[in-house]
């Protein structure tokens, strides 16, 4: 009787009764399948490690944020003001570039599509990703994208996507995510798109060495999705200099 009270209450417990009697229930003694042992170990062995795995990867995930929180972003803003670091002052070499971590984005008609755009019929030649994780730093965005826009929108072959990241898990729900993209600010140039990027973010930005989330950091990519310039912070006069003139000989690269 206990038995049965367990195999029902349990997918394990039903799963270890099958395995001590396989051909079902006798008036016979029961006597555990050789295989019980070695198979039931192995499968809670594996289901244990797996859930280890996890939760060490969460506790280091949890120590690395807990590290490193608002008021050590404010500090930084307030010595720096955003300049995580001096932007490149030359053009990385294609060789010693890496890869653009792929990004899945949302448009302001509601599509999705992913960043960056290294297939298909419209590859463009040089993109400006212009990376945005607060409010705060959307206006330093714009002192580099804007001027970018006004020496290369004529007819190169370039795009700029200001991208714009939303954690809230609110705001990530389907029907509230959709109402609001559709009051969020749009974009009249084609060769600049507003695009949000929602949910959890983190490993994203492991991948590319960002720490402070209050200020805006800024990649030229090449037709390959390399990264091949990048700054942060707002645009100083010396380093929009270096961002066009690097566009200007990558685009003589293509």
């Amino acid at each position: 009787m206990l038995r049965r009270v367990a195999s029902r209450s349990s997918p394990i417990a039903a799963f270890q009764a099958r395995m001590l009697c396989p051909m079902g229930p006798t008036n016979q003694t029961l006597r555990p399948s050789p295989y019980f042992h070695i198979t039931t170990r192995g499968f809670l062995d594996l289901h244990k490690m797996t859930n280890k795995e996890a939760i060490e990867k969460e506790k280091a995930r949890l120590s690395d944020e807990l590290s490193r929180g608002y008021f050590a972003d404010i500090s930084e803003m307030r010595k720096h003001g955003g300049k995580i670091a001096v932007a490149n002052k030359t053009l990385i070499p294609a060789v010693a570039a890496v890869k653009f971590p792929e990004l899945e984005v949302n448009l302001t008609d509601s599509t999705t599509m992913k960043l960056p755009v290294i297939a298909g019929d419209k590859i463009p030649d040089a993109s400006l990703m212009c990376l945005s994780f607060r409010a705060s730093s959307q206006r330093m965005i714009e002192t580099w994208s804007l001027p970018f826009l006004d020496k290369f929108g004529g007819g190169a072959n370039i795009q700029i996507y200001e991208v714009s990241f939303v954690d809230s898990w609110l705001l990530s729900l389907g029907l509230i995510r959709r109402s609001f993209i559709k009051i969020m600010k749009k974009s009249n140039t084609p060769q600049r798109q507003i695009v949000y990027a929602f949910g959890d973010h983190y490993y994203f930005r492991k991948q590319l060495q960002i720490l402070n989330l209050l200020t805006g950091y800024v990649f030229l990519l090449d037709g390959e999705g390399r990264i091949r310039w990048q700054g942060s912070g707002s645009a100083a006069d010396e380093e929009l200099s270096s961002l066009l003139s690097c566009t200007s000989i990558l685009l003589d690269e293509q």
